[in-house]
């Protein structure tokens, strides 16, 4: 399981909250699952905010399957009662199981007909433990394991080119060194062009795009995590031209300055 927090604004505030790697059947479709868990007092709320991965999920949620495309903005959610979520973060080449315009839906959540993949989740994540020990790690991976198997039925064969879009993720994610489209170019020995096509159907977003989401988590985790790292160091190492840079990127995406951003979190953890 992955604890890591990137991406999640206020980290205090979440309910139970477990990430799951793929395996390797589903490993070219799939980055990680994720099932949120929550008891909310009657009458009270609990507003998770975050700055979404640039891509696509597929999520149950009780008896509602849901695609939500890839984000533009920061964003929210207000969870209230009792509940549960298994979501699949999904990579590029999976993504026309589900639509052939991601980009139609940025910043857009729609319900899905897909009633076995719901049954077979909403039923491993339900069923008593078979020895009355109530285990929620085993009663989670029985959860992830339903949803494995209903990718796996699906029995899609990635192209060429959907590899190749997931190469482009992975290069943008996982190299901070990259900086411009051109340098994901160059890692993957195709044209700019090129890399601007994929983006365009396997993930809905511009790898412009991509690259500053990376750098946005990555600056929002460098300043919640370490309250005493300098924000003009923080966004020189992250390749901003200059603090101001960094100011202006974070209020126009996530609404928010990275000196409010950093209050806000120490007020949470008050």
């Amino acid at each position: 399981m992955d604890g890591s927090f990137k991406g999640i604004l206020y980290p205090t505030r979440l309910p139970t909250f477990h990430r799951f790697p793929a395996p390797t059947s589903v490993a070219h479709l799939v980055q990680w699952f994720w099932i949120p868990e929550w008891n909310i007092e009657p009458g009270r709320s609990s507003r998770q905010h975050v700055i979404a991965y640039p891509a696509s999920n597929l999520v149950v949620q009780g008896d509602v399957v849901e695609f939500s495309g890839p984000t533009t903005r920061a964003a929210y959610r207000d969870l209230t009662g009792q509940g549960w979520a298994v979501g699949a973060l999904l990579r590029p080449a999976a993504v026309p199981l589900f639509t052939d315009n991601p980009g139609a839906l940025r910043d857009q959540e729609v319900v899905l007909q897909l009633a076995e993949l719901q049954r077979a989740v909403a039923a491993a994540m339900t069923a008593a433990s078979d020895d009355n020990t109530h285990d929620d790690g085993a009663r989670r991976e029985r959860g992830v394991d339903a949803f494995v198997a209903w990718l796996v039925s699906l029995e899609g064969v990635a192209t060429e080119e959907a590899l190749l879009a997931n190469r482009m993720m992975d290069v943008v994610l996982s190299e901070p060194d990259v900086l411009l489209i051109e340098d994901v170019a160059s890692r993957l020995a195709v044209s700019p062009r090129t890399l601007q096509r994929i983006a365009n159907r396997y993930v809905g977003l511009s790898p412009s795009a991509l690259i500053r989401r990376r750098r946005l988590q990555d600056a929002a985790e460098r300043a919640r995590s370490d309250s005493t790292a300098d924000l003009a160091a923080i966004a020189v190492e992250l390749g901003y031209s200059d603090h101001a840079h960094l100011t202006n990127d974070f209020r126009r995406y996530l609404g928010f300055t990275p000196s409010s951003y950093r209050r806000s979190v120490d007020e949470n953890q008050d």
